[in-house]
């Protein structure tokens, strides 16, 4: 009997699966036990729409793409499944009836570990929408055995403990031992009869973990595989068998672990090959037990290598084909390049990947040969193509200056490369990528991204849901339909509406903040937010600085305090573990809301809040309370952002440069709707090419900023030494290699208007309506729609 027949079926095996279980009477079972099988029994329904899924595509043989990420941001899935099945209503009834609280229940799993920022993020709701658009794909990654880490903040500074969030059982995921897999490294190669011969000196099993997808209320069930690393079961001589374990479940230990050493990027490199070999060797294994072939793959396979971390993928397509089934190079080069294909997410130095040859040779020595000769015969055309030009086939070439080039890897060896963003494709095509442009003719392309709405507004946001369906209900299924909202953009009734809306998920907001950290908020006051992974292009520093100067003239001008409308400015984000200077502006944020929260003269006016731990759950519950959007990064350093347009769909005001996706959000409402300031991107590029910025000439023509610039080091901050701040400030002054200071005098005048158009609520809740409404393009599902008819070329599940 299905459990979700009806109410009275499921309190009943809900009451009897509980006590059976654990042997206890159900009303002294606990939270963590209720919790557990309410997952089993909707992993169980999942579980017959999987087995369909599965059964549909290998009857049907359809082409299907494979998601490969290092991060897969995913959230609680609890929620996700529920509502994607189409059992909330039933769930919640019967939660109801059994004085059980179904939030509580749902707030008990964990955040999966599996990423850290945006390109997490993105993964999730790409994978959410491929299902839900009954599209054959899936997703592979790894397994990390503790996430990023939980931030703590002590003394103003992030303090990272681990995020153990597998300490219980995960109930979504499903262990596949019969796909494990030996993945191979170090060692030597060795040459008989013109074939390698590959002796690694040491197997790390990776054993996949499989976590159902579940399309929204259309029966479909993808995959996103995870593997995990673990010993095999020979030992290599003379070696402790503890430590030997423990080096090898580093691989899957952590997220992004610390490359500044060595060791650290040996693991990261270790950690790369290992999710793509894996990956890769599973999948065209299968392929080839079932064709004997491999020339039929591309019409069957996507790769998709999402940023440069599953560059490998290419590599070892060609090592499995040309070493282990003895198939031409040209033939497996020619499949290779017509299954793989490359998102670019950055133009940042750092994040385009160079891995050094001599830490990268010794881990992969097969793998480096096979990347050696891919570099040797490209660079062979580029020698024909540029009539000899050697600076030229050095720029472009694979390997150079004891270097391998990941993204130049990505880009010979796929047969597209998109960008995020229109903005960011345009600045890869002609700038950062032009020589590959000019060289790949049709390969680069545009992919702006998006989110999924079913999180981002069915599910964060039921108010602002229920004020939609007034209105149409066809925005559920198809987020275009948000569009119809906008003619009650000058409506009182609406704006009236949303107005309420928003009050009511600041309460919410502000309660928590409350209960958790001790501040008590205005919810009358600007909520703006700053949400986002700390890095010095963001520009949080920006922020912080602007809040000094306001703090100064609210000090000083009677008059502007006056009619200045109360500001409550909250951050969340979380610095990588190496990044020292990340760090020193989260205490620098943290010193000045000591300082602001604390002035009696002020905290009435502004307040400042650094959320601790931000993460997806948290993020749910930040979206719908913002009033203003802060996407401040220097202009052209953004690929996309995604944080953007959720706070649009919530309705909230972006506050922003020219710069990701803001650029398309601007052209969508419109330029009376957002708050734009700062250099253009053209106006940086020129900047970094021609030089000449000196940032103490913004110091001395502005007496403000050189008052919050001097702030830092004169003592003005009690709490902390005067030197505190003082890499803060020589960076500022020597470099603003990100244009802080250039762009400060444009943010504050841009902040002067919010606040000035905040003070009319017919012409702010106008604007929120139109964010809203215009913000169905950002959803995911189309973005996966361009991806699903003009790169993978695969079609929806019949």
């Amino acid at each position: 009997m299905d459990p979700f027949k009806d109410k009275e079926t499921f309190i009943a095996t809900f009451r009897q699966r509980i006590e059976k279980k654990y042997a206890i009477p159900y009303d002294e079972s606990s939270l963590r036990q209720k919790y557990q099988v309410l997952g089993e029994m909707v992993q169980d329904k999942i579980g017959e729409n999987w087995l369909s899924t599965r059964k549909a595509y290998r009857e049907k043989q359809p082409k299907q793409v494979y998601y490969f990420s290092m991060e897969f941001l995913m959230g609680r899935l609890i929620t996700n499944n529920i509502n994607n099945l189409g059992l909330r209503p039933l769930i919640e009834s019967a939660c109801e009836a059994l004085d059980l609280d179904l939030n509580a229940l749902e707030h008990y799993e964990a955040d999966a570990g599996l990423g850290n920022g945006g390109l997490g993020r993105l993964a999730a709701c790409f994978l959410d929408s491929i299902a839900s658009l009954k599209l054959p794909g899936h997703g592979n990654g790894i397994r990390y055995r503790y996430g990023l880490f939980e931030q703590e903040i002590e003394n103003g500074y992030q303090v990272e403990k681990p995020d153990d969030w597998l300490k219980d059982q995960y109930v979504w995921e499903v262990r596949a031992d019969e796909d494990a897999l030996d993945i191979p490294f170090g060692g030597y190669t060795s040459f008989v009869y013109g074939r390698a011969d590959y002796r690694p000196d040491e197997l790390i099993r990776a054993i996949p973990y499989d976590i159902p997808i579940v399309g929204d209320k259309n029966g479909v069930v993808n995959v996103l595989r995870l593997w995990s690393a673990e010993p095999t079961k020979v030992v290599p001589k003379d070696v402790n068998k503890l430590d030997y374990d423990t080096e090898i479940r580093r691989i899957s230990g952590f997220l992004y672990p610390d490359d500044t050493t060595h060791e650290g990027k040996v693991l990261r490199i270790k950690q790369q090959y290992f999710f793509s070999a894996a990956g890769v060797r599973s999948l065209l294994y299968k392929h080839y037990a079932a064709y004997k072939r491999f020339d039929n793959l591309p019409d069957l396979c996507v790769f998709q290598i999402n940023d440069t971390h599953p560059s490998l993928i290419i590599p070892e397509m060609m090592r499995i084909m040309v070493d282990e089934y003895r198939t031409d190079w040209d033939v497996a080069w020619d499949i290779t390049t017509k299954t793989c294909a490359y998102t670019n997410h950055t133009i940042l130095a750092e994040a385009l990947e160079k891995w050094p040859v001599d830490i990268f040779q010794p881990v992969l020595p097969r793998i480096y040969q096979i990347i050696e000769e891919i570099n040797k015969r490209y660079c062979q055309t580029l020698i024909e193509t540029y009539e000899n030009d050697q600076e030229k086939v050095r720029k472009l070439a694979i390997i150079a200056d004891n270097q391998i080039r990941m993204a130049h890897l990505a880009i010979v060896g796929s047969f597209s490369v998109n960008g995020v963003a229109a903005l960011h494709t345009n600045i890869i095509k002609t700038i950062e990528m032009v020589d590959f442009n000019a060289l790949y003719p049709g390969k680069f392309n545009n992919k702006t991204n998006g989110i999924t709405h079913r999180r981002w507004l069915e599910h964060t946001n039921p108010e602002l849901s229920a004020i939609l369906d007034e209105v149409t209900t066809a925005w559920r299924q198809n987020p275009d339909a948000l569009e119809q909202f906008k003619p009650k953009a000058t409506t009182k009734k609406y704006q009236e509406k949303v107005a309420a809306m928003k009050r009511q998920k600041k309460q919410a907001l502000a309660d928590r903040i409350e209960a958790e950290q001790g501040i008590k908020l205005n919810v009358d006051s600007i909520f703006d937010i700053q949400v986002k992974r700390l890095h010095e292009y963001k520009r949080q520093l920006m922020n912080a600085l602007h809040i000094m100067m306001l703090y100064n003239r609210l000090k000083r001008d009677p008059q502007f305090k006056k009619s200045f409308v109360p500001h409550s400015f909250i951050f969340g984000a979380k610095a990588a573990s190496g990044y020292h200077y990340a760090k020193k502006i989260i205490k620098l944020i943290n010193t000045i809301a000591d300082k602001v929260n604390n002035d009696m003269e002020t905290n009435t006016h502004i307040q400042v809040v650094f959320v601790e731990n931000y993460n997806v759950t948290y993020a749910e519950q930040i979206m719908p309370a913002c009033d203003l959007s802060e996407q401040i990064s220097t202009a052209s350093k953004e690929a996309s952002g995604t944080g953007n347009m959720k706070f649009m769909m919530n309705g909230g005001l972006t506050i922003g440069t020219l710069d990701g996706a803001n650029v398309e959000i601007a052209e969508r409402v419109g330029e009376a709707h957002i708050f734009l300031f700062g250099l253009t991107s053209d106006e940086v590029n020129d900047l970094n090419r021609r030089g000449g910025y000196n940032p103490r000439d913004i110091i001395e023509s502005d007496a403000d900023i050189a008052e919050v610039i001097d702030q830092l080091v004169n003592g003005f901050f009690e709490t902390v030494d005067g030197d505190a701040f003082r890499e803060i400030h020589t960076r500022l002054l020597e470099r603003d290699e990100y244009y802080v200071l250039k762009d400060l005098p444009a943010y504050r005048s841009a902040h002067e208007r919010a606040n000035a158009y905040y003070k009319d609520p017919a012409a702010w809740f106008e604007s929120c309506i139109i964010n809203i409404a215009m913000s169905g393009y950002f959803s995911s599902d189309r973005t996966i729609r361009q991806y699903a008819e003009e790169i993978w070329d695969i079609k929806p599940l019949d």
